[in-house]
């Protein structure tokens, strides 16, 4: 049976546009052989039963993002598609440590560059995400990746790269001053900052920590790097070289009207940028949009990615799914529903097989998403019930029959009507 690898589509001249995949990709190039496996650009996370990309599909086991899906071809190959088979046990323990290392450190960079950064996401990713995408996801996802970014970079206290977050913060400090009555003059009659202007002052407030976060990055692989061919050895690739030019791909192949992490890897890490570079030519080639939708009349042209990977383009959406997307949309866009979706979605990334957690993490996470699904139908009761009481009680003290007496008094009140006998004649009524 041929297995099936659904990732995010291809952009940046790369296999894909986020790093997991391009991990995923590069690991499958090197360990599964080409006529096993499929390669197909779904660009859609609903097409996994954990709604993740990437995902593996062998007949109907599903199997979700890079670690998991590395164990389970271990397990379903006895050990034959095993990249790290010949390490050494201090070797695999440096492979573990430094493979959660870039996974949480250059995720961070990955997202400040691609989707905090304004003009490096309205420009370049926004686009790329539109390329991709069939109707409607390309509406709905760019928008939800690019506050899911924002999200999980919010502790960084780099917020001010998002031009969009300045303008709003700006509006609320003066509706909040001019509510107060205390605005000064001078700021009533201040010009209003251009963009570059704005981009100016946050270049220069978000420098320093902008070189802290990549020298935390790229100086331990610089030097884990050193002479070797590779980052754990001089004679082959391992699992943590997957996953390293997975997120350093995206870290020095986009072209992003605003450069700073591409400059910093170049400036810091320049051994380790040749590495990547090396490698990701190696493992995907220059890919094209039409490489992954198109793959048979792309396959005459000798600068394609199509003899390196094995591309088969996706299914076209149809009435159906279309309909299921735009419901889903509307299901979690509505409050109540929105939590209780969050809520079922928890519980079965929890029970999920795939999901990496222990037996004890399992049954509390899913113990957890339960609790606030209940919680969730406890507040909605709440709600109905005190409603229904105040309307019982309303009609108990008789409110809606006073309302009722008022209005057959105002009909009392009313004067009446002046009705003259029909026999009366105009003499007779003036006396006459």
């Amino acid at each position: 049976m041929v297995l099936e690898l659904h990732v995010w589509g291809p952009g940046f001249s790369l296999p894909s546009i986020e790093a997991q995949c391009l991990a995923t990709i590069a690991y499958f190039s090197q360990v599964v052989p080409k006529d096993t496996w499929v390669l197909i650009a779904s660009s859609d996370p609903t097409v996994s039963p954990t709604h993740e990309l990437p995902a593996l599909r062998n007949g109907s086991t599903w199997v979700s993002r890079f670690r998991n899906i590395v164990d389970y071809l271990r397990q379903y190959s006895n050990g034959a598609w095993d990249l790290d088979r010949d390490l050494s046990g201090l070797s695999r323990a440096d492979s573990i440590a430094f493979s959660s290392f870039v996974e949480s450190r250059a995720q961070s960079l990955v997202d400040l560059s691609l989707y905090v950064t304004s003009r490096n996401y309205y420009n370049t990713t926004s686009p790329a995400y539109g390329a991709i995408l069939q109707w409607p996801n390309q509406w709905i996802l760019p928008p939800k990746l690019h506050a899911a970014a924002k999200t999980r970079t919010g502790s960084l206290g780099l917020s001010s790269l998002d031009l969009q977050e300045i303008q709003e913060h700006q509006k609320r400090e003066h509706s909040a001053a001019v509510a107060a009555g205390h605005i000064p003059q001078n700021f009533i009659r201040k010009p209003r900052e251009t963009v570059s202007s704005l981009l100016g002052k946050t270049s220069q407030q978000n420098q320093f920590r902008l070189e802290a976060l990549t020298a935390e990055l790229f100086e331990p692989l610089e030097e884990l790097l050193g002479d070797k061919a590779y980052l754990l050895s001089g004679r082959a690739p391992s699992s943590l070289d997957c996953l390293a030019v997975g997120y350093l791909s995206l870290a020095l192949v986009p072209d992003l009207p605003y450069q700073w992490l591409r400059d910093a890897m170049e400036r810091k890490a320049p051994r380790l940028s040749r590495y990547t570079d090396r490698i990701r030519r190696e493992l995907y080639g220059i890919v094209e949009v039409s490489d992954a939708f198109s793959p048979s009349s792309s396959s005459s042209s000798s600068s394609s990615s199509s003899s390196l990977l094995p591309w088969q383009a996706p299914e076209r959406a149809n009435l159906a799914a279309v309909g299921s997307t735009l419901l889903n949309t509307l299901a979690d866009a509505t409050p109540i529903l929105k939590d209780v979706r969050t809520s079922t979605r928890l519980r079965e990334a929890a029970e999920s097989s795939d999901s990496g957690l222990s037996a004890v993490e399992s049954q509390a996470l899913s113990a957890y998403a339960r609790g606030q699904k209940k919680d969730t139908f406890l507040s909605i009761a709440a709600v109905v019930g005190g409603l229904v009481a105040m309307l019982g009680y309303m009609a108990h003290i008789g409110v809606f029959a006073i309302e009722e007496e008022e209005v057959e008094e105002e009909e009392e009140e009313e004067e009446p009507e002046i009705m003259l006998p029909e026999s009366l004649s105009a003499g007779d009524f003036l006396g006459l």
